[in-house]
């Protein structure tokens, strides 16, 4: 039982180290996915297209 308290205490204390991200930083984080996502999906997309355009004309 005495670990059990003792591990409790130990993950408060670590708890307390924790810095949590403002609503912020979590939606600039969350635009900056979303831009980098949708940019790397339309590049891929479009490499797609020219690959199947070229590979139809053969």
């Amino acid at each position: 039982m005495e670990k059990l308290i003792s591990y409790i205490r130990h993950s408060r204390a670590e708890l307390s180290k924790v810095i949590f991200p403002i609503k912020e930083q979590v939606r600039n984080a969350f635009v900056s996915v979303f831009v980098v996502v949708t940019v790397i999906s339309l590049f891929l997309a479009l490499i797609d297209v020219i690959m199947s355009f070229t590979l139809s004309l053969i």
